[in-house]
């Protein structure tokens, strides 16, 4: 039987469990890509920082978060942008936390992300990911999206590039 997974949306006084959720999957995910010192040492406060200020967005109505939770536990959370003038909602994070992957809720949170900017009009999801990321781009891939651009970022104080993912709705 495989295990449920529900999706609750989150509120500013969820700040602090999705900045520490979001450390830890990038410690995982970008070990190997991003520098240690980076991921060990300013990532933290650096994601509390962005949180603070991502979940203004969410209490003003210009994006929305949903927590992922197994048995009450959470494990991942999805961010996403209302639609843009072009009607595509941007996927801003997606995280299944370390020890939980493979529960099927990256899946979940895709169908709410298809379901959520459905609901409000858009024509299209996108998301970012780093070029060297091969097991995030296998999911996304895997659940077709396609590659649409690559571009140059700067990440934990090194020269990335990114790849722009995008699923169309329609």
């Amino acid at each position: 039987m495989t295990p449920k997974i529900t999706l609750r949306a989150a509120t500013v006084d969820d700040t602090a469990l999705i900045a520490s959720m979001h450390t830890r999957s990038w410690a995982s995910a970008y070990r190997g890509i991003l520098p240690d010192t980076y991921l060990d040492r300013d990532l933290q406060g650096e994601r509390v920082a962005h949180w603070n200020t991502r979940m203004k967005d969410v209490a003003a109505g210009a994006a929305s978060v949903f927590i992922a939770e197994h048995e009450g536990e959470p494990v991942g959370f999805i961010c996403l942008v209302e639609p843009d003038e072009t009607g595509s909602v941007l996927v801003d994070n997606l995280h299944a936390m370390p020890g939980h992957r493979g529960l099927g809720t990256g899946t979940v949170m895709l169908d709410e992300a298809a379901r959520w900017a459905r609901s409000r009009g858009a024509r299209q999801l996108y998301l970012s990911v780093l070029e060297q990321n091969a097991a995030a781009i296998g999911f996304y891939e895997s659940r077709g999206w396609t590659c649409a651009e690559r571009e140059a970022d700067h990440v934990g104080g090194i020269d990335v590039f990114s790849l722009r993912y995008v699923f169309p709705l329609d």
